[in-house]
């Protein structure tokens, strides 16, 4: 078994068509989104999907550490949502359209980017169904809270700043602030863990988990890692997390509250590379453990 046990088909008619009996009976569906419209850096994030499905098939399925098997789950994978080119905001819909419906059959998704503008998508969603009872939880470099950036509400640069309006946010391994971000910030007073703080250790954790609500969203933004650790993103920063006390975040969060949905975007390959595809992929079984298997 790989991570997903449907194959990757492509864009069909409408951006989500699928084959319906695989989606009956899942544990989860990964929807990927090959999209990077308003990446203000190094393009090629939309190639981010497909590498991290290519290597997921090479991630051993028994976690050791956390003593479980992820061939216990039964995962699906609709098709790629196909890129509007008419502007990011259309795009944001599309995806809202395409995780509605693929979440009328799946209980739990796992997006996969792309840039992380579309994150704004699922949390639209699911801050409807869980209300003031829903925390998203930000692993990132960039604390993503320009109102606009470059012209555009919805650019990856903005993306929190739009979530912030549907959930209150926590944020990971901020490092790269602008001065009105970091005013924002101070007058929001939602909790931030920046990464010059929290880097290599693990004392901060349990005070962060105790601070969620009950429900959580996960969006990690793979440059929320050192690049050391992920090398392959769009925005590359010093100083970021390691992997260690990222992942036992990952299990306590599991630990403790319920993950309702999580995204893991901002993947650049890089030729000849296969470090960042890897550590993304076996992310992604770190959060579909966490929210599924953890003491369930």
């Amino acid at each position: 078994m790989s991570l997903f046990t449907d194959s990757l088909k492509g864009g069909g008619f409408g951006g989500f068509q699928w084959d319906e009996p695989r989606l009956v009976g899942v544990d989860a569906a990964v929807i990927p989104v090959p999209y990077d419209l308003t990446v203000s850096y190094a393009a090629g994030t939309r190639n981010g999907p497909r590498a991290i499905i290519d290597a997921s098939s090479q991630v051993e399925l028994y976690d050791a550490a956390w003593d479980i098997n992820y061939e216990d789950l039964n995962l699906a994978l609709p098709n790629e949502v196909e890129q509007v080119i008419t502007g990011p905001g259309d795009m944001v819909d599309r995806v809202e359209e395409v995780y509605r419906a693929v979440y009328e059959k799946a209980p739990f998704i796992l997006t996969l980017g792309g840039e992380h503008s579309i994150t704004t998508a699922p949390v639209r969603v699911l801050s409807e169904k869980y209300g003031d009872t829903l925390t998203v939880v930000q692993f990132d470099a960039h604390s993503d809270l320009r109102d606009s950036y470059q012209g555009s509400p919805f650019s990856h640069a903005s993306v929190m700043r739009r979530v912030v309006d549907l959930a209150p946010i926590t944020q990971i391994g901020i490092r790269n602030v602008s001065k009105p971000e970091m005013d924002f910030i101070r007058a929001n007073g939602h909790p931030v863990y920046y990464s010059w703080d929290v880097a290599g250790k693990t004392d901060w954790i349990d005070g962060m988990v105790d601070d969620l609500k009950e429900n959580v969203y996960i969006t990690f933004d793979l440059d929320g890692f050192d690049p050391s650790v992920v090398p392959g993103v769009g925005t590359p920063e010093p100083g970021g997390l390691y992997w260690r006390e990222t992942v036992e975040a990952i299990k306590r969060i599991g630990e403790k509250r319920n993950i309702v949905g999580a995204d893991v975007m901002e993947l650049k390959p890089i030729p000849g590379s296969v470090v960042s595809e890897f550590s993304a992929a076996r992310l992604c079984f770190k959060l579909l453990g966490a929210a599924l298997m953890l003491g369930k």
